[in-house]
């Protein structure tokens, strides 16, 4: 009975290292690389328009 009762402790607390190790890796490291987006002037009527259009 006492194997039993090791192997379930042994199993819950791998289960909360496990988890616990997953959750600092969810904080430490970034979801996605932030990329610096260029803004490009518009060269041409039409897409003066279309940047209007889309604010």
């Amino acid at each position: 009975m006492s194997d039993f009762k090791l192997k379930i402790v042994l199993s819950v607390l791998t289960g909360v290292i496990f988890s616990f190790v997953f959750i600092l890796l969810a904080f430490v490291l970034p979801a996605q690389k932030e990329e610096p987006t260029l803004m490009k002037k518009p060269s041409n009527i039409l897409e003066e328009v279309s940047k209007s259009l889309r604010k």
